[in-house]
């Protein structure tokens, strides 16, 4: 949620730097600050009346006691009651409408950022060379059925399109991969969470994906009341809530956390004829890194998370790159995101394996999550960061990929091998 101070301040300011993430927010902005003068007459009102009515009500025993008639003055309280109850009910109504636009507003994009969308996205560094054979290399999808690592068909099965069965092996690979990932944030200094799968709704709403990306999530009804749970597509959702609605003490900070869960996604059905295999799908695994700190030390978090991600990305051995998103290609939620992305040779080109985003203080003013300053006493709003670290979806088939060998075998990255009993390549059977 943007700060109602500076819309009100800089009302085209904050039109032009959401502009730049190609949304058209201007009659929104409008809207909030014809809601905001309303809401402030409405509660001066409201107050004005209180204040008669106060008045008038320490008038009546004295008017009583005098003889006089005081049947004008409970006329007058109850026109003031009618007049307080309406003002109450006009001002629920314009809180109601404020609170839904405000919601609706993305984040702003940090200054630097390119305007526009993902042609403005800018490659920072590369790592690497792009993996290169003399034989002719086979599909991922080829590979694992090969090698008896993933079942596809019967993973479709089980649960529909969009859905693959780990096996054997290649559970085992896939274990091994999030073994790696966690093992790596704990020696980093990270507390490990395992948060619920399933969320109320004001965790994506905290998070910025509610409401208006509430439709492309799982809800699960519960048959005996009216709730609604989601599933949790990202354990961002669950990770920025942890300290909903609490202030923190200075010292807490920065809280450094990860999680490893299962991500649920609806909106994977409709991806393209490259993108074959496990590459997009509704369930994949992800390890979620996540930091809570004050203001002043947000941009040094970003860095440390993009590094982090690189380095788990280099340990498996892998070429890759690491992009500066423009603006427009920003989640709504994030002022500032680089994606490490990584080679899979039968896509012809890169796929994001993490994503890292400062979301500044927008996500801790909708949750409300605070710190107390030491030098001043008061609550300030803390920036939350996350990045994922990593996700196994496109990692495994980037990995099959680019580790195969003419025979068909799959080399086994180095860092894996001690999670595997020592194993260096994976042979068919």
């Amino acid at each position: 949620m943007l700060d109602i101070k500076l819309i009100k301040e800089n009302p085209e300011a904050v039109k032009a730097g959401l502009r730049a993430k190609e949304v058209d927010c201007d009659a929104t902005i409008d809207r909030i600050l014809e809601l905001d003068e309303q809401r402030r007459k409405l509660i001066a009102s409201t107050e004005e009346r209180k204040a008669r009515q106060n008045k008038v009500s320490k008038e009546i025993p004295v008017l009583k006691k005098a003889g006089k008639d005081v049947a004008p003055i409970f006329a007058e309280m109850a026109e003031l009651k009618a007049g307080l109850a309406e003002d109450a009910a006009k001002l629920d109504a314009v809180l109601a409408e404020y609170r839904t636009a405000m919601l609706s507003l993305p984040n702003l994009p940090d200054p630097d950022l390119k305007p526009g969308g993902k042609e403005n996205n800018e490659p920072l560094r590369y790592f690497g060379e792009p993996h290169k054979f003399d034989f002719e290399p086979k599909h991922h999808v080829d590979l694992c059925q090969d090698l008896h690592l993933i079942d596809y068909e019967r993973g479709v099965k089980l649960a529909g399109a969009g859905n693959w069965m780990y096996t054997g092996m290649g559970a085992r690979l896939e274990w091994a991969l999030l073994n790696y990932f966690i093992d790596t944030h704990i020696a980093d200094g990270y507390e490990f969470i395992l948060p619920p799968h399933m969320l109320e709704y004001q965790c994506g709403e905290t998070a910025g994906q509610f409401p208006k990306f509430a439709d492309e999530v799982y809800k699960i009804a519960n048959p005996t009341d009216d709730r609604v749970h989601y599933m949790l597509p990202t354990a961002e959702a669950a990770l920025c809530s942890v300290f909903r609605d609490e202030i923190l003490s200075e010292k807490d900070l920065p809280r450094k956390m990860f999680a490893y869960t299962p991500c649920f996604r609806r909106e994977a059905g409709s991806h393209r004829a490259d993108e074959r295999g496990m590459v997009r799908g509704h369930q994949f695994n992800k390890v979620e890194m996540f930091q809570f700190c004050k203001p002043e030390d947000s941009d040094q978090a970003f860095e440390e998370l993009v590094t982090k991600a690189e380095n788990l990305v280099k340990g498996l051995g892998f070429h890759f790159r690491t992009v500066k998103l423009a603006a427009g290609d920003c989640s709504a939620s994030m002022a500032r995101t680089y994606d490490i992305e990584i080679q899979i040779p039968s896509m012809n080109g890169y796929k994001e394996v993490s994503s890292v985003s400062n979301a500044r203080d927008y996500q801790a003013r909708r949750g409300n999550i605070r710190f107390r300053r030491e030098e001043t006493g008061k609550p300030e709003f803390v920036h939350t960061l996350n990045g994922s670290g990593l996700a196994t979806s496109r990692i495994f088939p980037a990995m099959v990929e680019q580790n195969q060998r003419a025979d068909g075998s799959v080399v086994i990255p180095e860092v894996l091998r001690k999670y595997l009993g020592g194993m260096e390549v994976i042979e068919k059977r």
